[in-house]
């Protein structure tokens, strides 16, 4: 076969896929104009972390699309908006991360991940919490997490309903230090031992375990890892040698002491 006619040749099968593919994608564009989404009849929403956390069920993502989006049952599958409904539900606290996509039989999918809260605090007045990124928003109405408590005088100026990061950077910088020592007991027999953590007038954190009548006074949350294993000394060589409940309050303040008093 002559050159000219191999290119020839070439050149016409380029045509003919080319036109198949106009033609094809024509079709499918059609079908997706035809194909309508068919709504919360058939909505699937994946919650990736729901065995850890039930803040967000499968008929929250119902309500917010029926309030907030209203009518995409029945619309075509191209005129259905996914940025939109993706942006709807991030709108809401607790979720973190969302997709959105249809599939040709008219469903829509919904995928998404929850917020996980490092820590709760309670200000007498409204409580919330805060994930490991600083990250606060209120407290659920589905669910809750057992988390470290920080209740007391809290230097967080945080409303009813906030979400968001603190607005001064004195208030995040306290945050941080906060999670900071949330993240050290997070793992550890200390999660589980402190109940809560108190924030004094004076700013002094004293810590509350769950058993026994001593209360540990923290001070700032610095020097988090020096001060634990005070705690820990207090556990093994001070408290076996008195009677239960001997100490109520055991200073962990001045670096390497241990200042216990009744």
């Amino acid at each position: 076969m002559k050159p000219i006619v191999r290119r020839g040749l070439g050149l016409l099968l380029v045509i003919a896929c080319a036109a198949v593919w106009v033609v094809s994608s024509g079709m499918a564009g059609r079908a997706l104009r035809v194909r309508t989404c068919k709504g919360k009849e058939t909505l699937d929403v994946i919650v990736r972390d729901s065995a850890q956390r039930r803040f967000v069920a499968k008929e929250d993502v119902e309500k917010w699309l029926d309030t907030e989006y209203r009518a995409y049952a029945g619309l075509r599958l191209d005129s259905v908006n996914l940025e939109r409904i993706e942006s709807i539900v991030l709108g809401h606290s607790a979720v973190r991360s969302c997709e959105a996509w249809l599939t040709d039989d008219g469903t829509l999918h919904i995928e998404l991940t929850q917020r996980q809260p490092a820590v709760r605090f309670d200000d007498g007045s409204n409580g919330y919490y805060c994930d490991a990124e600083g990250f606060i928003f209120p407290l659920q109405a589905r669910g809750s997490v057992d988390v470290p408590v920080v209740d007391g005088k809290l230097p967080l100026s945080v409303k009813r309903g906030f979400k968001g990061s603190p607005a001064s950077e004195g208030e995040r910088e306290w945050l941080g230090k906060i999670l900071a020592l949330a993240a050290y007991m997070r793992g550890t027999p200390w999660e589980e031992n402190i109940r809560n953590i108190n924030v004094r007038e004076d700013g002094n954190l004293v810590l509350v375990p769950a058993e026994g009548r001593e209360k540990f006074i923290f001070g700032p949350p610095v020097r988090i890892a020096e001060k634990f294993s005070l705690m820990e000394r207090y556990y093994t060589a001070v408290a076996p040698s008195k009677e239960g409940g001997y100490y109520s309050t055991v200073d962990l303040r001045y670096k390497g002491q241990l200042v216990c008093r009744k």
